[in-house]
Order: C-alpha cells, then structure tokens, then sequence
C-alpha cells in the first residue's frame, strides 16, 4: 500500500476518478435545482389562486336616478341685530341714577340714567355771568362810538362854517382815528358777547346732555355702568349702554372662502342651525357679500351678511351660525354618484383602468372645497367615465358631467338613463 494515501476519501476520490471540490459543485447544482423548482411551484400556486380569487370578484352598484339637485356652500357665522346701537356719554360727571337693566324693553326718548348736575349748573351760570359782563362792555364801545361820532360831525361843521380856516388839520385827523378806534372795540365787544352766548348755549345743552336717553325703540343688551360710578368723557365718549332696536328681525354674518365667493350672489336662499336648537333649522336670504376681504393665518375669506325672522325671539345676537347657502339649484335630472366617477376596476378584473382613481387620489391644494374633488366631476362640461356591468364584467361608459354637490354629479349627455346600475365600488368575495 502506498503510504501516500492517508485518507480513505481521497483514496476512494482516486478510485472513482474524482475529487472532493466536484463533489462539492454537483451538490450545490443539484440545490440551485431543487429551489428553481419550489419558486415556480409557488408561481404556479400563486396563479391559481388569483385566477380563482379573480372569479370570485363583485362590485357594488348604485342605481342613476331621475331627480332634483341642490349645490350649497357650508360657512360659520355668528348672529347680530340689524341695528345696535352703543350709548355713550359726552360729558363727565357723577351718575346718581342707571334706570334700567340688562334685557330690558326701552322707548325712544326714554331716561336710562342721569349724571349730576351740580357741576353743570354752575358752568351755566358761570357763562351767564360772562354773557352779562359781555354784554355792559358792548354797551360802553357802542357809546363811545356814538361820541366819537358827534365829535367829528361838530368838527366838520366848524370847518365848514370857517371856511376850512379851523379846526387844523391834525384836530381832525386825531378825531377821525378815535372814531376808527371806537368802531373796532365796538365790533370786539360784539365778538365777546357772541362767543359769552355760545358758552351758555353750550353749558346748557350739557345739562340736557346729562340726562342719558335711549336713540331707538328696542332692548338693552348690555349695562355697563353703576350708580355712583364717575363717567370720564374728556378724550371719547364711553359706553354706557348696548341697544338692540329689533330682535325680531337679525342678521347671521358669516365667512365665505374665496374659492367659494365667485358662486355667492344677493337674494340666494339659505339655512342655518345654531346648537342652541340643534333639530331646528332657520331660513334666511342673503342680503349682500361685502368687497372687502379677511386674512385670517394665510386664509382669505369674504363676509357675507343673511338676513332672517326672529319672531318668536329665539335666537340671540353672538350665537354661532352654521349656515348652507344655495348657489344652484337643477329640476328633473340625471344624477349620478361621484363615487362612481372615483372607482376603476382593479387589475385582477382584466380590464384596462381609465385611471379614475390615480385622479383621486392627486394632491388637492389646501383649502378647495370638498366637492370639487369627489371625482372631479363638479366642473361643468368635462368628460368622465363611468363603469357598468355587462355580463357580470365592467364596462367604460363616457358621459358629459355638469354640477355636483360632493354626492351626486348631474350628467348632461351620454348613453346613461336612469335605473343604470353604476358600480361604486369592489366587494370582498365570499369563499
């Protein structure tokens, strides 16, 4: 035996006419084999099972309808009277009576509180007394005036009378400035008398200034002050007093995005609710959407103003309105489900998808209203695609798409009629 060969394998290896790293290279083929042969086992699988899963496919359809369809925009408001009207006072003073209270009914011209008139009354005298002293120096510049009148007549008499020999000339020139002098202190003392009458004038219209009355026929919303509180009116005129003049006639004042103000016009009928009175709903008009524009965090919004009837007094000025404002309204129409106009068949159903959902599913940029992306369909006049089963597979059908209200689209041509089963959805298969 050959003392080189210490290994039983390498020696049957050199029998065999091979070596260990064939060995090695057959196994892993063989391995390499064996998995091509379990993956397109599980391939296979996989395809019969779709295949069976694909059979067993169903869809959820809606019936077309034949009807009426209202489009409306959604925007939150708060209540407010007509007319409100805030008291004040223009004049200070000490209040030693507040006649009426929160919720009170009052009249036009009716006393709500009363200042103290001590202080006032002497400024009335005050200016009387300047008046009168006005007055008795008017009366000594008026007959000054009349002095120096017959003074200077009785100097030109004499001149006349001497034949321009006497008085001399500086007499007369000296006369003649007295008389001017006596003029202008005249009209001085008559500026001084007018400007002493203006004073009592005004010291007396504070009197009746002191006595607060109500400008309107309506209900106190507010009280803001107390008997024996001091009013300061010296640069502004404080609020005593919050007026109502009708409750029975308010109006609900709400933002409208501007995405949706293009659609808003005066006279459209609208409701609100307000969650005093969730089951309730109100009917108002919209009397007029103002120009003017309100940035709130980036967010332009126009105000519109509603009108409505508060008859039986229920509702109350600050209460938050959430308010739908009819924009549109169409009679005797094809409508369709936008969910309809979202939904394309799924790859397994074998049939090429109009890519309904990828349009779906595309970013919308903040703030668009909801509508406008429920299929894009609320775009009057744009071309859509519906699907319909025939022979229990779908089939694409094009239709012309007009307004929508976010749950159902009007459709204004194509071979669609009402009682056509839309699908809307895929239904989970039932084994």
């Amino acid at each position: 035996m050959n003392n080189d060969v210490k290994n039983p394998d390498e020696l049957m290896a050199k029998v065999l006419g091979t070596d260990s790293s064939s060995g090695r290279s057959r196994r892993r083929t063989r391995l390499l084999i064996a998995a091509a042969v379990v993956v397109v086992g599980l391939v296979v699988v996989g395809l019969v099972w779709l295949r069976r899963n694909e059979e067993k496919v169903t869809y959820v359809t809606t019936d077309v309808t034949r009807g009426n369809m209202t489009v409306a925009i959604s925007a939150t408001g708060n209540l407010a009277p007509i007319n409100q009207v805030d008291v004040g006072s223009e004049v200070s003073g000490l209040l030693v009576s507040v006649n009426v209270d929160d919720n009170d009914k009052v009249a036009k011209g009716q006393v709500l509180a009363q200042i103290d008139l001590s202080k006032l009354n002497d400024q009335v005298a005050q200016s009387m007394a300047a008046l009168t002293s006005a007055e008795a120096n008017l009366a000594q510049t008026q007959a000054t005036v009349a002095e120096s009148r017959a003074n200077m007549a009785r100097l030109n008499e004499v001149l006349k009378l001497s034949d321009g020999k006497v008085p001399a000339k500086t007499e007369i020139d000296a006369a003649e400035a007295n008389l001017q002098r006596a003029i202008a202190e005249e009209a001085s003392a008559k500026g001084t008398v007018e400007n002493a009458r203006a004073a009592v004038s005004v010291n007396q219209t504070n009197i009746k200034k002191a006595t607060i009355t109500s400008p309107v026929d309506g209900v106190v919303l507010e009280r803001k002050v107390e008997p024996g509180q001091t009013i300061q009116a010296s640069f502004s005129a404080p609020v005593l007093f919050t007026i109502a003049e009708n409750l029975a006639q308010m109006k609900l004042e709400v933002d409208v995005d501007e995405a949706d103000v293009g659609e808003v016009r005066d006279g459209q009928a609208a409701t609100f609710t307000v969650d005093a009175y969730p089951n309730r709903t109100y009917h108002a008009t919209v009397q007029r959407v103002r120009l003017g524009s309100t940035i709130t965090s980036g967010i332009v919004s126009y105000q519109a103003v509603l009108t409505f009837n508060n008859d039986d007094l229920s509702l109350r000025p600050g209460m938050t309105g959430n308010a739908q404002i009819t924009t549109l309204e169409r009679e005797n129409v094809i409508l369709v489900p936008t969910a309809a106009f979202r939904w394309s068949p799924p790859v397994s159903a074998g049939v090429p998808s109009n890519g309904s959902v990828l349009n779906s599913l595309m970013p919308r940029r903040p703030g668009q209203d909801q509508k406008k992306v429920a299929g894009d369909a609320s775009t009057t006049g744009t071309q859509q695609t519906v699907w319909v089963l025939r022979d229990g597979k779908p089939a694409a059908l094009s239709v012309m798409v007009g307004a929508s209200n976010g749950r159902q689209a009007e459709v204004t041509s194509g071979n669609l009629e009402p009682g056509t089963k839309v699908i809307t959805e895929t239904a989970t298969a039932v084994k």
